[in-house]
C-alpha cells in the first residue's frame, strides 16, 4: 500500500470514529514525513489521539492533545492535502468547545475528515 493508500485509509479510520487506528497509520506516515507535511500529520494524530482518550474517559489527555492538535492544524493553508482544512480546523474547534462546556459531550459533532471541492479551472486564452 503507498502513502496515498495509507493516508486514506486513515482518513476512512478517523471519519468511522476508529481514532486509535487512524492515529496508527498517520503516524507511520509522519515518522518518514518532511514539512510541511509532518507538521499536518501531526496536527491529524493528536486530533485523533485526543478523541480516542475522549471515548475512553480521559478528560485531561483529551483537552491537552485537541489544543496542541489544533495549533499544529492553525498553520495549514484551508485546502491541504485534497481536505477541506477550513472546515476541518473550524469542526475541531466547536467540538473542543462542547467537550469544554459539558462534562459528559459524548459524540455528537464530531469531526469529520472531508474532501476540498475542486476548484473551478482558470480557461486558458486560447480556450477563450
Amino acid at each position: 500500500m503507498d502513502d496515498n493508500e495509507k493516508f486514506k485509509r486513515g482518513v476512512a479510520d478517523f471519519n468511522a470514529g476508529r481514532f486509535f487506528e487512524a492515529h496508527e497509520v498517520w503516524e507511520e506516515l509522519w515518522l518518514g514525513a518532511a514539512e510541511p507535511e509532518k507538521t499536518f500529520l501531526q496536527g491529524l494524530i493528536q486530533v485523533a489521539a485526543a478523541l480516542h482518550h475522549h471515548g475512553r474517559g480521559n478528560a485531561r489527555g483529551r483537552q491537552s492533545l485537541l489544543a496542541a492538535g489544533i495549533a499544529k492544524l492553525a498553520a495549514c493553508p484551508d485546502d491541504f492535502r485534497g481536505i477541506a482544512m477550513a472546515q476541518l480546523k473550524r469542526e475541531v474547534e466547536q467540538w473542543a468547545e462542547i467537550a469544554r462546556s459539558e462534562k459528559h459531550p459524548g459524540t455528537r459533532d464530531m469531526p469529520k475528515i472531508r474532501a476540498a471541492k475542486a476548484q473551478p479551472r482558470k480557461r486558458k486564452a486560447a480556450d477563450r
